[in-house]
């Protein structure tokens, strides 16, 4: 375990991002010993409605809580209340230089680098469970179509009344399992969550007709026993995890918006049109399926939900090719007027992050817009610094990406060196110039015949290495027996050879 810390704060720097917090902002820390005060000109007192977080089982850093309120017209107001991180973090203080330069939490499968202190995210700036906090409220009017046909922002005092999680809310949702006990525990809070879930699903019901891709990735969750590492085990999604996800888009197009409405400038989350359309339209007619020759994410999404239909244990890793072709996601600065481009996978035009400000820059930087137009204040940024913070909190966030992925590779190194000359079943998940990647799903036993390879259970650990030999004509999505050649847990190096 300390050699996976070793490597995870090497890499850190070696990506320009700060594996520690200096000494002022250790000070400005100690300094801080309580949370903003809840009363004030303009903020509301919320705090006797039913507030819920759902997230990771280990979260603390809290961002986020929602609450339903159904109206007598069949419509539902949807009452999303973001942690205020600036009431605390001031900007150009110690503490936000060093969220300034690091942009996001960086979470690796050695440890967490947290982009705030943690004495603030999981504590003084966290919605922590029964505890009293200002915050930033998204209030959003829902029909029975799934249409936001109203919206408000505003601060509040609000109190957490019930801190959940993913997989026993899903678990109680889909009818496996008996409410979570703080479900149980709170009187009215079983028909709240299920009043929020059937409102999320009407609007996933609504960015997908207009084009909003069903994706189900398999992302790898490092598992420890007895503080050593033991296992990098599938993370996936949930009916939970779709009901914060379908609020949180609805919530950052009202806030991108919102700024629109008041001339303000916005720093939007884009996904260009996708430059290697032409592979997945290789990979659908590989299935038997036509999609036009130019980018079309409504047809995209069809020919994903016949995949899913159809092959619904492979469809993770055509998930992951798609994720793969359709390139990254970055920030741009949109000025009050221009033209900006939307999101493609979401299948939105408006669309900020404004939702974890305890875990990205982004989000905090759009608070602060958002608190200027609330209050008539002057802008937290000029025009030149938002078009410099927006290129740099895209950089950070992919040298934050590579910092996760290599750990994860470096964790998976440690745990596969017991298995070189073992084969396995993979999936092309990149081809380039640069190499050939494979991520492996199935591990063939001694003397296994090809048969093996189908209907066997997924394996783990999740892990993608490069493919060193053998690898001419191989493109995203094929699939290839590899053998484990080597491993280099330092290097975070797990090299195959295609069988």
């Amino acid at each position: 375990m300390d050699d996976l810390k070793r490597i995870a704060r090497h890499a850190m720097r070696e990506r320009g991002l700060l594996p520690d917090f200096s000494a002022e902002a250790l000070a400005q820390t100690s300094s801080l010993n309580a949370p903003a005060r809840i009363e004030g000109p303009g903020i509301r007192d919320l705090r006797g409605l039913l507030w819920a977080s759902i997230d990771n089982d280990d979260s603390q850093d809290l961002d986020q809580l929602s609450v339903a309120a159904p109206l007598p017209d069949g419509t539902v107001k949807i009452l999303v209340a973001i942690a205020d991180v600036d009431a605390v973090v001031g900007i150009g203080s110690a503490i936000d230089e060093h969220a300034r330069t690091n942009t996001t939490s960086v979470y690796t499968a050695a440890q967490i680098f947290p982009m705030l202190p943690e004495k603030l995210s999981t504590n003084l700036t966290s919605l922590a469970d029964g505890k009293d906090r200002v915050s930033v409220v998204i209030e959003m009017t829902i029909d029975g179509n799934g249409a936001v046909t109203g919206s408000d922002i505003y601060q509040a005092a609000v109190r957490n009344r019930a801190k959940l999680a993913y997989n026993s809310v899903a678990a109680w949702l889909d009818g496996t399992a008996p409410a979570p006990a703080p479900v149980a525990g709170v009187p009215g809070m079983d028909q709240q969550i299920r009043t929020q879930d059937k409102v999320a699903q009407s609007l996933k019901r609504v960015r997908r007709e207009r084009g909003a891709l069903t994706l189900e990735t398999i992302e790898a969750r490092a598992v420890f026993e007895r503080g050593m590492l033991s296992d990098l085990r599938a993370d996936e999604g949930n009916r939970a995890k779709d009901l914060i996800e379908d609020f949180m888009v609805a919530a950052n197009g009202v806030v991108a918006r919102y700024l629109e409405s008041q001339g303000l400038p916005s720093l939007r989350r884009v996904l260009r049109t996708p430059e290697r359309w032409n592979r997945i339209v290789a990979m659908a007619s590989e299935a038997g399926e036509h999609l036009p020759s130019t980018p079309d994410p409504v047809a995209l999404n069809a020919f994903l939900a016949k995949r899913r239909a159809a092959d619904p244990e492979r469809f993770p890793d055509l998930s992951l090719c798609v994720v793969k072709l359709l390139g990254r996601g970055e920030y741009a600065l949109k000025q009050a007027g221009q033209e900006a481009p939307g999101h493609f996978g979401l299948a939105v035009s408006d669309y900020t992050h404004s939702t974890a400000p305890n875990r990205r820059f982004p989000d905090l930087m759009t608070q602060r817009l958002l608190k200027s137009a609330l209050h008539g204040a002057k802008l937290p940024y000029s025009i030149d610094e938002l078009t410099t913070l927006a290129r740099h909190c895209t950089e950070q966030q992919v040298n934050a990406d590579k910092v996760e992925r290599s750990v994860r590779k470096s964790a998976a190194a440690l745990l596969l060196a017991p298995k070189v000359g073992q084969r396995f079943d993979a999936m092309v998940t990149g081809a380039s110039s640069k190499g050939t990647w494979v991520r492996i799903s199935r591990v063939a036993p001694p003397g296994a015949s090809g048969d093996f390879l189908r209907g066997a259970p997924v394996t783990e650990p999740v892990a993608e290495g490069r493919v060193i030999r053998g690898y001419e004509g191989l493109d995203v999505g094929d699939r290839v027996r590899v053998e484990l050649v080597q491993t280099d847990a330092t290097r975070g190096f797990i090299d195959f050879a295609a069988v």
